[in-house]
């Protein structure tokens, strides 16, 4: 994760950045979170399972974890670990397995549903959340700049090998895995002038193009120049014109 990204993540909880899961967790539940980051969401699950149930926050970037154990020390039936997604170590051990937004920066998530599905006890649940990036919609149209930017986005992820459309696989791979009683909510965030959080939640890819635009200028695929561009544009165009933003996100549950 590039520096800066920590901003973008604290501002995320349980009820407004994952409702499906909201609606699963109770008292006494074990929940595992996968690519927890700063674990601004984890530690709304450890709230929502007490008592009796705790919550464990691993993520693979050291400067995360270390944030989110400091940001999270309050909470008593919560921990946060370094792991890498493809070597889960845990085994047959929770209620439910929940990653979100974390399967799309991967370019093997199948191998990392398998992980996922052996960490849930049998008749757990996993949970998914995640987008399909090919259908942002943005009204009215932003700036040249910011377009051009948002297509050397989708190659530059595509060229590692992350799925764009991941949301709109996740059913597959789940049946693939054999878990049952698959369902697949919709979950899209959309802002529209006039919300309260607006302002807040329309600078989001404003956000996006100042942090990880950074690795994809450093990949080849965008100038600085460029990058810069797109930046200030969506920030003018995001105070100014911009009207909503929807950003096409699905949560897809299966018992194991």
């Amino acid at each position: 994760m590039p520096a800066g990204s920590e901003v973008i993540l604290n501002t995320r909880s349980l009820t407004t950045a994952h409702m499906h899961l909201a609606s699963l967790v109770r008292p006494g539940l074990r929940v595992l979170d996968v690519g927890c980051g700063t674990g601004s969401i984890t530690a709304g699950v450890a709230q929502a399972v007490a008592p009796g149930g705790y919550a464990i926050g691993i993520d693979i970037n050291t400067t995360l974890i270390e944030e989110a154990k400091r940001s999270h020390t309050e909470v008593p039936n919560l921990s946060f670990t370094v792991s890498d997604v493809y070597r889960i170590p845990f085994l047959n051990a929770f209620d439910v397995v929940n990653a979100a937004r974390t399967l799309q920066w991967l370019s093997r998530p199948a191998d990392a549903v398998r992980m996922l599905v052996a960490a849930t006890k049998p008749r757990g649940r996993v949970v998914v959340l995640d987008y399909n990036h090919e259908k942002i919609g943005w009204e009215p149209t932003p700036p040249d700049s910011v377009r051009a930017f948002y297509q050397a986005f989708l190659h530059w992820r595509a060229e590692v090998g992350m799925d764009n459309a991941i949301a709109d696989h996740l059913y597959a791979m789940f049946d693939q895995v054999s878990l049952a009683n698959i369902t697949t909510t919709i979950q899209h965030e959309t802002t529209q002038r006039g919300d309260v959080d607006f302002d807040l939640a329309i600078q989001l890819w404003g956000k996006v193009i100042a942090t990880r635009g950074r690795q994809i200028v450093a990949d080849g695929m965008l100038t600085e120049k460029q990058r810069a561009s797109a930046e200030d544009e969506f920030f003018q165009w995001a105070r100014g014109t911009a009207v909503s933003q929807t950003l096409y996100l699905l949560a897809v549950e299966g018992t194991r």
